[in-house]
């Protein structure tokens, strides 16, 4: 651990990966093949599960760059890659579940717990200040301590359309709260960023795992509970009567291939247990945002503190093969 902690603090995550390579063989476990999505959460995700699976099981794994749809394509085609993960279940739709019923894809777990998050929010700050305000009740009834400003989603956002029925819905603007479009995801962030580092107030929409919600202490808003049907008519654009409805979590899948689980049991169980919480992946997000950090290096600095959670996900004998880590 001594060594781990050493190579995570100056960065050279690349000689970490080799030095590793001494661990022990675990046996027949062959060539894996891992989707590696094109975004920062499913690099990450994907290089602590390489790691894990080459050091304590023995795999020879490779990443094949891809995205949601190609990656379902190529398995409905040629039955590879054998895994996908940090697959946004909303994203892949019927493509995905259709693969599901045949039984060519196998849903193991959900990889973020809860998964990926949407809302409302304020700085925490401001909610332990004003508890009343960690709800929407308490912001129409006290939007000066919101500063009278609602910072919504860029034009083109999904987010956008389901936050402006929502406005319409709760009738921010009728009720003194200024709703501010943001031209772009980059001055949504930095609204927020600079507004906690003054510990000014704050009003907005954002989701996780993200940078700012790992980087920022924010305190999510009730708008209410869940209602399918709400939420279904505040997606359409013309809306002509939204109703309120809190956002969902979505979910985020590994799921693999049904041979894969057929040939790979001990690998298909270390997947079924490799779960990481969505808060921790927004810090970790924001851990390689400061640092400008590769996402081997936040493998590193992942597998380095959370040797509890990830000892969990393995066997026995990959255990023992990794136990140098784990003293």
């Amino acid at each position: 651990m001594r060594k781990l902690a050493t190579i995570a603090a100056t960065g050279a995550a690349g000689c970490f990966m080799a030095s590793a390579a001494a661990a022990q063989d675990a046996g027949e476990c062959g060539d894996v093949s891992i989707a590696q999505m094109g975004w920062a959460s499913a690099e990450v995700i994907t290089e602590v599960a390489k790691f894990l699976l080459e050091q304590g099981y023995g795999c020879d794994v490779s990443l094949v760059n891809s995205d949601t749809i190609p990656a379902i394509t190529s398995v409905a085609e040629n039955g590879e890659p054998d895994v996908v993960t940090d697959l946004w279940l909303n994203s892949a739709g019927d493509a995905y579940r259709r693969l599901e019923d045949e039984g060519t894809m196998v849903r193991l777990a959900n990889v973020l717990e809860p998964g990926g998050v949407e809302g409302w929010w304020i700085p925490t700050y401001l909610a332990e200040e004003h508890p009343e305000l960690t709800t929407i009740e308490g912001i129409l009834e006290n939007p000066e301590l919101v500063g009278g400003r609602f910072n919504n989603c860029p034009d083109g956002w999904g987010c956008r359309v389901v936050s402006d029925n929502l406005s319409r819905a709760l009738d921010l603007e009728g009720n003194d709260i200024e709703v501010f479009n943001h031209g772009s995801g980059e001055t949504l962030a930095s609204s927020m960023g600079s507004a906690v580092t003054s510990e000014e107030p704050w009003f907005g929409y954002y989701w996780a795992p993200t940078v700012p919600l790992g980087k920022y202490d924010m305190t999510r808003v009730s708008l209410g509970d869940y209602d399918e049907e709400a939420f279904a008519e505040i997606q359409n654009p013309d809306a002509s009567d939204p109703q309120v409805s809190e956002f969902p979590d979505a979910p985020i899948l590994t799921a693999v291939t049904g041979d894969f689980v057929e040939s790979h049991p001990e690998i298909t169980e270390f997947f079924r247990n490799m779960v990481f919480q969505t808060s921790t992946m927004s810090e970790l997000l924001a851990w390689q945002d400061e640092n400008t950090a590769s996402a081997e290096e936040v493998a590193v600095h992942y597998l380095t503190n959370n040797t509890d959670v990830w000892s969990e996900w393995l066997n026995d004998s990959a255990r023992e093969n990794l136990s140098a880590l784990l003293q």
